[in-house]
């Protein structure tokens, strides 16, 4: 693995940090008090290609590495974690699987209006009953005339309210146990009812809600074929962790930024608290952990994009760098004192901001089965069900 990005690497870094720090940074704490989902920022970033970065040209896309969207993800984190979050949904969860599985028509049908960041994606596979066991969800499609009519709830759905296009997940067949009956589908927003919105610790720049669907779809779509939903789910979870850990790695990043500037300019006992070595300690295992979730995090991209397999990658990514940025935000928090815990300074919104990224895309316990099934050369038991 080469270390070095490439020019065009780096040149959209640049892009998607000046953005950042022009369009989102200065509008963060607002977005965060109001609990607002800025709807005016999406179609900004779609025209810098940042809504579809890694997707290709022919349908929409930028045409750029994974790798660069990696980087992309965690710049806008940094600036905002709720932007982030709902790049990464929209892109790794949504516009990437329908990439991958859909057939020619509905990649050409679905795919671009994503990557032009006309509509916003939402990946709907969480259930009331049916969390880290994905594979007990219980919302049904049946075959019913020339299509399937889908019924069922979803819980946790991120950017449910302002999505356009929905990756929906539904049990087929009620006969087959656990992973095997479970089918995905492009659901559009017409398809699906909103039915409440979650109030959070964080991320309150992006929505989070409930939602119920009771509609008839056409057989065009169904996404892939018949029982492999689960595979599918799986298969977009291995990536859409990586980005969830770039999203870590930026909120620990911006902690960072904040904590360094303030210990060089507040002064105690006469002199910059940077000058105490309690305070050069926190900084120097802020900078390291920062450093090593970060390469984590472009090992496991890297290995994604070029075709190789990435699922323990991405897990020890996700985990270590989703950790880290919890345990990090704490600790800049400690560094400024009282006023870390005030809303003067963005540390407490990173604090809250950071918890998250334990949670979704998979739970650090999840993540540390995943681990130890990979390194103990056994297969996933809802894979090898299924």
């Amino acid at each position: 693995m080469d270390f070095e990005l490439t020019p065009e690497q780096r040149e959209i870094q640049v892009l998607a940090r000046d953005f950042a720090r022009a369009e989102i940074e200065p509008n963060a704490a607002d977005w965060d008090r109001e609990h607002r989902f800025p709807t005016e920022l999406y179609p900004k970033l779609a025209e810098l290609g940042l809504m579809g970065v890694c997707i290709p040209e022919e349908y929409g896309g930028a045409d750029a590495s994974f790798v660069s969207y990696i980087l992309v993800l965690e710049e806008l984190s940094r600036a905002d974690a709720g932007v982030g979050v709902t790049v990464a949904v929209h892109t790794s969860a949504v516009t990437l699987p329908i990439l991958t599985f859909g057939t020619d028509e509905q990649r050409a049908r679905f795919v671009p209006p994503l990557a032009r960041g006309e509509l916003i994606g939402a990946f709907a596979l969480t259930e009331p009953e049916s969390g880290s066991d994905a594979g007990s969800l219980r919302t049904s499609a049946t075959p019913e005339g020339d299509g399937w009519q889908i019924s069922g709830s979803k819980r946790f759905i991120s950017t449910a309210r302002h999505a356009g296009t929905f990756l929906f997940f539904a049990r087929t067949d009620s006969d087959a146990p656990g992973a095997r009956g479970v089918s995905a589908f492009v659901l559009d927003a017409q398809h699906v009812r909103v039915t409440r919105d979650e109030e959070k610790l964080g991320l309150n720049s992006t929505t989070t809600s409930d939602i119920v669907v009771d509609a008839h779809v056409g057989a065009d779509r169904l996404l892939h074929e018949e029982g492999k939903g689960f595979r599918i789910a799986m298969a977009t979870l291995d990536g859409g962790r990586i980005g969830i850990a770039a999203q870590a790695v930026g909120i620990a990043q911006a902690a960072f930024d904040v904590a360094r500037d303030y210990a060089l300019e507040r002064r105690q006992f006469g002199k910059p608290i940077a000058d105490f070595q309690a305070i050069q300690h926190k900084l120097a295992n802020m900078s390291m952990e920062i450093d090593a979730a970060r390469l984590l995090v472009l090992r496991a991209a890297w290995l994604k994009q070029e075709g190789r397999p990435h699922t323990e990658e991405g897990a020890k990514a996700k985990l270590f760098a989703s950790e880290m940025a919890r345990r990090q935000t704490g600790e800049a928090i400690q560094i400024l004192g009282g006023y870390g815990y005030t809303k003067e300074f963005p540390v407490e919104r990173y604090y809250r901001d950071a918890k998250i990224t334990e949670i979704y895309e998979g739970t650090s316990e999840i993540q540390r089965l995943v681990i130890a099934r990979s390194i103990l050369g056994l297969r996933q038991q809802a894979l090898a069900s299924g």
